[in-house]
């Protein structure tokens, strides 16, 4: 279990460049460590509709590597490239390249694909997920011989490269940080085999942001979600870094209130609510209580909030980063 609290920063929609600088230094001078965004690519219409997903107004390779430019110090990071939408070795030349020119900050995670509208929207067939992850877990691969510098000569069912050197290689000394995220079976035991970090995510298996998805992440269902990561890892479970979103996040004095309005809204019990991993809701005091217990509980020390809250939850950061 990593004993070190680390909290990164998701950020979606950016109004304009400099916002988009602007943030990621506040989020810098605040103390998160990592700089996030996701991997989408639609605006606004039907097919984001039926995601129900928030929009992303930039691209993931060129948005990293802007906010790496505009900052120092802070980790960036994706959470998550979807594989299937980049070439495998086209990937890994950008992302070392953001590897090479942020001076080794970038901490890459990778997914399989799950939302099904936007496959659609953009023309891609969305194979089984049993042919995604097995994609995934080859890109990975790919990525992580391509950090080292070597002369690649990988032969996969999916990913190929063969007959040349990879560069940049990462100026890290064990390459990038390679995050693997997920909510179901399959995804979590291929990461806890192959990444350094593995993200509890909902299962969003039916290609939308719903109630299945909320309702895959109680309690009980996130001890299973890490019983299948502990069987993919096996003895090197310990050395993995668990991270988990704080999607519903509010700092206040009034939690009572809010945690039960949230309940009904979702369709729990007021105790099961207070449990649910992914909402911090309380005061500072509160939540970094909260925190400390479930880093006790599920050894998870990772933990991200949206760009909304960055300073309402900077104070968070502040008092657990580094204990």
């Amino acid at each position: 279990m990593f004993n070190k609290f680390r909290f990164g920063l998701q950020y979606f929609t950016p109004e304009s460049p400099s916002q988009w600088r602007e943030t990621a230094r506040k989020a810098e001078d605040s103390g998160y460590s990592t700089f996030f965004l996701a991997d989408h690519y639609i605006g606004s219409g039907s097919a984001l509709e039926a995601a129900n997903h928030p929009i992303q107004t930039v691209a993931a390779i060129p948005a990293m590597m802007a906010a790496a430019d505009a900052t120092s110090s802070i980790m960036i990071g994706c959470k998550v490239i979807c594989v299937d939408y980049h070439h495998p070795t086209v990937l890994a030349k950008e992302l070392a390249t953001i590897d090479f020119l942020s001076e080794g900050r970038l901490e890459i995670g990778f997914g399989a694909g799950w939302v099904s509208s936007e496959y659609e929207a953009m023309g891609m067939d969305m194979d089984k997920a049993s042919i995604r992850i097995k994609r995934m877990a080859e890109t990975v691969e790919l990525c992580r011989e391509f950090f080292k510098g070597s002369d690649l000569n990988y032969d996969g069912e999916y990913v190929f490269a063969k007959e040349f050197a990879a560069v940049p290689a990462s100026p890290q000394e064990n390459g990038p940080k390679i995050m693997i995220g997920g909510g179901a079976q399959k995804i979590l035991t291929t990461a806890g085999r192959l990444a350094d970090i593995v993200s509890l995510n909902f299962n969003n298996s039916d290609g939308k942001i719903g109630a299945v998805g909320i309702g895959s992440s109680t309690a009980e269902k996130t001890r299973e979600k890490i019983s299948w990561i502990k069987d993919g890892a096996g003895s090197r479970f310990d050395q993995l870094e668990l991270e988990l979103p704080a999607y519903f996040t509010t700092v206040t004095d009034e939690a009572a209130s809010v945690r039960e309005g949230m309940a009904a809204n979702f369709g729990f019990s007021v105790e099961e609510f207070n449990q649910y991993p992914h909402a911090l809701i309380g005061s500072v005091a509160e939540i970094c209580e909260t925190l400390e217990q479930r880093r006790e509980e599920y050894g998870i020390s990772y933990i991200s909030v949206n760009e909304r809250h960055l300073e309402e939850f900077a104070p968070v950061v502040a008092e657990l980063s580094g204990k």
